[in-house]
């Protein structure tokens, strides 16, 4: 019975060491993004990313030509859907999610 139960927690706290990240690539299409607002919205975005876990801020490339954000995140702790829905609370459309959809996601609460 002892070798049983040393087993099953030698078996739980492997287990418990094995989740790893699962850092991912990722672009949002963001409209607004044009060469003439681009400090604006870059900075915008920049400080609405910081405040979630997992975004490798670093890896911020912002391409204004394609209306475009490039970045690296971790899957294990946001999803892409919170990416964009950080961007779009901020006022910007991102990958189709608009900024409307946030007032009323606020208001169903």
């Amino acid at each position: 019975m002892k070798k049983t139960m040393i087993g099953i927690a030698l078996a739980l706290l492997a287990l418990a060491g094995c989740r790893q990240k699962d850092v991912r690539e990722f672009t949002v299409e963001v409209p607004a993004l044009t060469q003439t607002n681009e400090v604006a919205v870059t900075t915008a975005i920049r400080n609405a990313l910081a405040g979630c876990c997992g975004i490798d801020m670093a890896s911020l490339q912002f391409d204004s030509a394609n209306h475009c954000l490039r970045l690296r995140y971790d899957s294990m702790q946001t999803a892409k859907k919170n990416i964009e829905m950080a961007i779009a609370k901020i006022g910007y459309v991102a990958n189709g999610v608009k900024p409307e959809e946030m007032d009323s996601a606020k208001s169903a609460r």
